[in-house]
């Protein structure tokens, strides 16, 4: 009796239902985004927070499964429970073509990373109005900062290059977006929130601290990052 009293504790039952309301309301916001992509989001973020992050008020979801020529980021607005933005994002060069199979987190290697990032400052560079960010997974993104991983417009994320050539242009590792929505990327997502990139790649997925949320190992990566 006394633990169907702790199952059935409707605190209990609330704390469950939050995460579960909050994909749902997600997903028919998204219904194209791969649930898999989404729930994996939810859950690494979920882990950051509940391990010394502080909350975001956006989700930016980068699902690499799905080829350059399709709107392949999704932007969450968490407390509305809505999408703000669905747009192009390119790969790193040494990624793949049209679609990305190849993830690094290497100085160097013009490859995508994949994992939990928190977004940072904004700020003025070569490629105009930009936004760093940086990686919180370990040996996946956390070279991220050292490697100038960050968002920025770029002319090459263009769908009339699909026509030409299969694809849209391709990044040295940077999830560069069309330069008509640049600001907006950058504006909603600057400040500390979370951007997650997904592919089912199965060693990441095997080992990322956040989708197999291993507190204590979180926690200690937050607390040297500042979270």
């Amino acid at each position: 009796m006394l633990g169907l009293g702790v199952i059935c504790s409707p605190a209990l039952a609330e704390k469950k239902a939050k995460p579960q309301t909050l994909y749902h309301s997600l997903a028919q916001a998204a219904p194209e985004l791969n649930p898999l992509a989404l729930k994996s989001a939810l859950s690494a973020m979920q882990c950051a927070v509940a391990n010394g992050a502080s909350q975001a008020r956006h989700l930016a979801v980068i699902d690499y499964s799905q080829p350059s020529t399709a709107r392949r980021l999704w932007i969450f607005d968490l407390r509305q429970k809505k999408l703000v933005l669905r747009d192009l994002v390119a790969h790193g060069q040494k990624s793949g073509e049209n679609f990305a199979t190849q993830f690094s987190n290497r100085l160097g290697s013009y490859q995508s990373s994949l994992g939990l990032f928190r977004t940072q400052e904004s700020y003025q560079g070569t490629h105009g109005y930009s936004l760093r960010m940086d990686g919180l997974e370990p040996g996946f993104n956390d070279l991220a900062r050292d490697r100038a991983i960050v968002i920025h417009a770029a002319d090459y994320v263009n769908p009339l290059w699909s026509a030409r050539q299969g694809r849209i242009g391709r990044s040295q590792g940077c999830p560069a977006v069309r330069p008509q929505v640049a600001r907006q990327v950058i504006d909603k997502l600057k400040g500390g929130q979370f951007m997650f990139s997904w592919y089912p790649d199965p060693g990441w997925l095997k080992r990322s601290a956040y989708l197999n949320c291993q507190p204590q190992q979180v926690a200690s990566i937050l607390a040297t990052s500042g979270g």
